[in-house]
């Protein structure tokens, strides 16, 4: 099984918004949110039209997200191209506890 190289180092910070930060700034609309857990950037899925969360990884190689929708704990990191579950990797399930702790979910 492979394992996301990049879990071990993150330190989650809160979400700098409620909902996609860019799509905020020019009035567009989104699908779904994922936050990056490395600096708290909120942006829209590869589904909406502008694709925020993608391209925030491009232009910060910031690897890991998580998605930001409400009952979702799932994550993904872009640079090993592996979906992160806390079910399965202990590593991902300490962070999301992180994050529960810090309640930084909507």
């Amino acid at each position: 099984m492979n394992a996301c190289t990049h879990i071990s180092a993150l330190n989650p910070k809160e979400p700098h918004t409620k909902g996609c930060e860019d799509c905020l700034k020019i009035g567009a609309r989104w699908v779904h949110l994922r936050l990056c857990l490395e600096c708290g950037h909120v942006g829209c899925c590869d589904s909406s039209p502008n694709r925020h969360a993608t391209k925030h990884f491009h232009a910060t190689q910031h690897p890991v997200i998580k998605s930001f929708e409400p009952g979702e704990e799932w994550g993904y990191c872009y640079i090993d191209d592996l979906e992160l579950d806390p079910d399965v990797d202990v590593s991902f399930a300490r962070v999301i506890a992180k994050i529960k702790h810090h309640n930084y979910m909507m």
